[in-house]
């Protein structure tokens, strides 16, 4: 039986051929079954990330020393549940800005401690603007979804191996 006279294949070109059906090795056109390391986007994701912490953490410790000097951006609120003063808040937002924007800068250099502190450093962030929303509701959450969004991207990322070329 020849490759013309097969069912199905009208054009004589062989019924399975793994170049056109995409289930080739990787280099030849096919896929993998990892996802690529480095491209597409988690590795844009990952950027976005690290300026998205660099400029988060700039802005907390603006936040903080606004929050530190008393000025009038935040409103006096009355009972809270998580009653803490507005200078502690500072203080706290003041330190975790600091450390974020490190992280981020780190992110951006593509060092692997920035990565976990990144995650580590997002998911406090996302738990103390929760807290912060009394004082600031709509900034705290946007802030939310940008930590949700500088976690997954940090998460997902994997660089490439040492020695191996993308």
């Amino acid at each position: 039986m020849t490759e013309a006279s097969q069912p199905g294949n009208r054009q004589g070109s062989p019924v399975w051929d793994p170049s056109h059906q995409g289930t080739g090795p990787a280099g030849a056109g096919g896929w993998s079954s990892r996802p690529p390391a480095e491209g597409g986007l988690a590795a844009g994701g990952v950027v976005f990330a690290g300026v998205l912490m660099l400029v988060n953490g700039i802005l907390a410790v603006f936040q903080g020393i606004a929050a530190i000097s008393e000025d009038d951006v935040y409103g006096r609120i009355g009972d809270y549940v998580y009653k803490i003063n507005l200078t502690g808040w500072g203080w706290i937002l003041l330190i975790v800005g600091v450390v974020a924007a490190v992280a981020g800068g780190g992110i951006l250099k593509g060092a692997a401690w920035a990565r976990v502190t990144g995650i580590v450093l997002a998911s406090v962030g996302l738990v103390l603007q929760f807290l912060f929303l009394p004082y600031a509701p709509v900034w705290s959450i946007v802030l939310i979804a940008i930590d949700v969004f500088v976690i997954w991207a940090l998460a997902v990322y994997r660089p490439a191996a040492p020695g191996r070329a993308g």
